[in-house]
């Protein structure tokens, strides 16, 4: 390829590598929490920035196909004809694309009756003629015709992370023919995904062959009589299919664009929009690969945090004189491996003050031991729970946590990405700290010595973190709260610390075991899969081999079509056994299953630490909805109705110290806010009587007695009920219940005609929060949702479900909390022993010392009935054991 002084101008074929980009990721894992696909939007677009930090393009443009038919398909109705249906889930995704574009300021081109090829190849000749280097990505190989020496085509080999590069000589060492023969050779071999037949009996080499002696398409046609032998007779019979091949695949080079060339300029990404875009598709990591594409200023390009005048010496008595409200930052670790090693304070004044824990005297250590304790200092931290284990991994207490502007910035805005400080400060502030050594390298002695020594590192965040909560606290107060910052959020802080201090036991010789079983029944499985093929040993994990198995030896109907074959996906393979049950297919599910089991368990047996405990970490940070998450690992993950996820919890036990494990849990809770919420009458009258609520609706939905209610219904209400809770939408129900989507839109519609008041109130939580801007839970918790009022209907739709679902979600969350603070306050007003050690969704797990059952027993029960006050009673279900599967109920 020549070298161009002109610029690069790279062009997309926007539906090929979204659907290659579909079909490349699993489906099922890539959605929003209410359940939109998002797999082709992610897959697309990881693509794209890659092409465009690789390359650095000057001119970009992405061409789109449109709905409807072109002049092609006027030409010949059977054109494409054959193609397999558009995937349900992907067609939603191309506004989402077209969205993701436009927030990367990337131009969507189309034009109605013609092809995005043909707009590839009319903008492929203007940035040829304009002396530009340009690359065509797509994987239509009717695009092969437009390479030349200025023009590359990027070739999708696998996915869309796997581009073959074509150049002419890459074309004829692949195909035996120029570029611009390609569609000679197309011509006559036929292009089966365009439903177009070639000769019968011609090949790609025969073609190739051809197109050497007679120099091309017209050559052969023009001495048709004159090739010899079957292939020629073959020829003959289908010289008006030939032609009508290579009129349908010549790519129109002189269409009249609405965007010039010039228009396609690259000006880099725009920040907000790419913010805003993530944070509705709920993109975590894919955001960090397209910020460096933004050039705007502002988050993208922050300003470098002005210097802080931090002082050193004298700094243990400053901070100890310090009253009112101090923001406080720790140098350190959090977690099982928690250490300090700088603490960082500032007040009203403008100085900050900054002191390496290493240098401390006897004398300093007791003097700030006793100021971090006293609970009349009010401190104000960013992530104060990792700054509470760092302290208490030296000795000491940290109290008086007024403020914590991580938590603070996360009620703000629950949507954004990650709230470390470094991130806040960019994103509120327009602030980058200075570059110098990290907490782990001055933790090391990495520093040289230099004026960033720990103690200035330290002072200087405590400085920004008093001029973040300075900003982020009023916004808070704002936006109405205040009360449940200061008065759930805050307080909820300490204990969880202590929760994750204090851990819970395990049983290690029983993970072993269940390791063991599980590691054999996988095996197991896989020799019986094994003997289900007369003894042939396969790859179970190989979707290629797994394909030729079921859809080729053994003859299976087809699952849904990837670019692969067919899925051999968890959903796809458990939906063909019901279909098709089979011996291999009954035990490579089995395999899968205990194959997933034993992995559970190794990553829980690998966090247990010296102590024989596992110290997960809960977040109050992560869950848009307020609850609570759990991670390293993830005890909210263990499987809560299967006979091996009560096995797993069997391992967790009462540790060494205390007598018994208490487990309290609320009783269909979001059923409950559902029905305080919108005032069903019906719904209420279910609760108050205390009847089995899914068989009480099912007994209204399908005009049947109670006691006639089948499993079968029981489960599809109980499904339908929960979703509702959930935002899902009737597609999403009908994939949950294996229906298809009119049968389960039409179970929501008999759903609703019998609890009106539930329609009526789901209605009005989306107007009412478009009229708003946030949605609110019955304790003050807002999530504002400014895609509601979005042009883009898909992300209306996904907004439109966020504030379905906020409000009740929501309001379990902040009563599981309202209760937490309760039941930590009774245990140490009663002096007892008895500890909280766990919080999974909406259980409670207790420690509980030798005689004071009774007492914890009541406390969860008084507390978790007082944590809200609403229209139909609160159901506390409370369990005691040795384990936590046995103290369950």
């Amino acid at each position: 390829m020549s070298e161009s002084t002109k610029g690069t101008l790279l062009l997309v074929d926007g539906l090929s590598m979204a659907f290659r980009a579909f079909f490349g990721l699993p489906v099922e894992n890539f959605a929003t929490s209410t359940g939109v696909p998002t797999n082709a939007v992610y897959g697309f677009t990881t693509m794209l920035a890659t092409l465009l930090r690789e390359h650095e393009p000057t001119h970009v443009a992405v061409a789109f196909d449109l709905p409807g038919g072109t002049f092609r398909t006027e030409r010949l109705p059977s054109y494409k004809g054959t193609r397999d249906a558009t995937p349900p889930e992907f067609e939603p995704q191309v506004p989402l694309i077209r969205e993701v574009l436009g927030a990367l300021r990337v131009p969507a081109v189309d034009k109605p009756n013609y092809e995005a090829d043909d707009l590839l190849a009319t903008y492929a000749r203007l940035g040829h003629e304009a002396g530009m280097r340009v690359l065509v990505v797509s994987g239509d190989r009717d695009t092969i015709q437009l390479v030349n020496g200025d023009v590359t085509l990027l070739y999708p080999r696998k996915g869309v992370s796997d581009l073959v590069r074509f150049t002419p000589d890459a074309v004829r060492e692949k195909y035996g023919v120029d570029p611009g023969q390609y569609p000679d050779l197309a011509a006559l071999v036929g292009e089966t995904s365009d439903n177009l037949p070639g000769v019968p009996g011609v090949g790609p080499k025969t073609a190739a062959k051809w197109i050497g002696v007679y120099g091309g398409l017209e050559g052969i046609l023009n001495s048709a009589d004159d090739v010899p032998g079957k292939a020629g007779e073959s020829l003959r019979a289908h010289l008006e299919q030939v032609r009508l091949n290579r009129e349908l695949n010549h790519l129109l080079t002189d269409l009249e664009v609405a965007v010039p060339l010039a228009d396609l300029e690259y000006p880099g990404a725009d920040a907000a929009a790419i913010h805003e875009v993530c944070d509705a598709l709920q993109f975590r990591t894919l955001r960090d690969k397209l910020l460096p594409l933004a050039t705007d200023a502002g988050e993208a390009s922050p300003e470098t945090a002005p210097p802080v005048v931090v002082q050193t010496a004298g700094a243990v008595a400053a901070i100890a004189a310090m009253t009112g409200t101090v923001a406080l930052h720790v140098d350190g670790r959090g977690g099982v491996d928690a250490d300090a090693w700088a603490l960082g304070a500032a007040d009203a004044a403008d100085a900050a003050w900054g002191v390496d824990l290493a240098d401390l005297s006897p004398e300093d250590e007791s003097t700030l031991g006793a100021w971090l304790a006293d609970p009349n200092i009010a401190k104000v931290l960013h992530g104060a729970k990792d700054g509470w284990h760092a302290l208490t991994a030296r000795g000491w207490e940290l109290a008086g946590i007024a403020g914590d502007t991580q938590i603070a910035a996360f009620l703000v805005n629950p949507d954004q990405r990650g709230f470390e400080l470094e991130q806040i400060l960019q994103r509120h502030l327009g602030l980058a700290l200075e570059s110098g050594p990290t907490a782990g390298e001055l933790d090391l002695g990495l520093d040289g010595g230099g004026a960033h020594h720990a103690g200035q590192r330290a002072g200087e965040r405590a400085a920004h973190v008093r001029t973040l909560a300075g900003v982020l606290e009023p916004m808070v107060d704002e936006r109405g709260m205040g009360a449940l910052y200061r008065e759930l959020e805050i307080p909820l802080i300490t204990v969880l610390a202590r929760m994750e201090h204090a851990g819970m036991a395990v049983d290690r010789a029983h993970l072993s075991t269940l390791a063991d079983e599980a590691r054999a029944r996988a095996d197991r499985a896989a020799e019986d899969a094994y003997d289900a093929l007369g003894g042939e040993r396969v790859n179970l994990g190989s979707p290629k081999q797994l394909q030729e198995v079921l859809f080729e030896r053994l003859g299976m109907p087809k699952t849904k079509k990837i670019k692969t074959g067919y899925s051999t996906d968890a959903s796809s393979l458990h939906d063909l056994s019901e279909k098709a049950p089979h011996p291999f297919l009954t035990a490579l599910l089995a395999h899968r299953d205990a194959s997933k089991l034993s992995q559970i368990i190794e990553t829980l047996a690998q966090a247990v630490q010296p102590d024989g405990r596992i110290h997960t970490t809960f977040s109050q940070v992560v869950a848009a909805t307020g609850r609570l998450s759990s991670k390293d690992p993830n005890l909210q993950n263990i499987p809560v109705r299967t006979a091996e996820g009560h096995r797993i919890r069997e391992a967790f036990v009462v540790g060494e110290g205390f007598d018994t494990l208490v487990t309290a849990d609320y009783s269909q809770i979001e059923m409950r806010i559902m029905a305080h919420l919108s005032g069903d009458a019906a719904l209420v009258e279910a609760f108050a009587a205390g009847e089995d609520l899914h068989r009480f609706v099912g007994s209204r939905v399908f005009g049947v007695a109670p006691e006639d209610v089948s499993p079968e219904m029981r489960s599809q209400v109980k499904a339908m009920s929960y979703g509702l809770a959930y935002g899902l939408s009737s597609f999403g129900l009908a994939r949950q219940l294996g229906l298809p989507v009119g049968a389960a839109q039409a179970l929501m519609d008999d759903y609703f005609s019998r609890f009106g008041a539930v329609r009526d109130y789901l209605r009005s939580v989306v107007e009412q929060a478009r009229a708003d801007g946030y949605t609110e839970t019955i304790f003050g918790r807002r999530r504002y949702i400014p895609d509601l009022t979005s042009t883009n209907r898909q992300r209306r739709d996904i907004a439109e479900r966020m504030a379905l679902n906020a409000p009740i979600q929501g309001s379990a969350a902040d009563l599981i909390k309202r209760a937490m603070l309760g039941v930590e306050r009774r245990l140490r007003d009663e002096g007892l022993a008895s500890r909280q050690v766990l919080q999974v969704h909406d259980e409670l797990v207790i420690e509980t010392a030798a005689g004071e059952q009774d007492a914890v027993e009541n406390i969860l029960r008084e507390e978790m009935h007082a944590a809200g006050d609403l229209s139909v009673p609160l159901e506390v279900n409370v369990g005691t054991g040795a384990d936590w599967r046995t103290a369950g109920h």
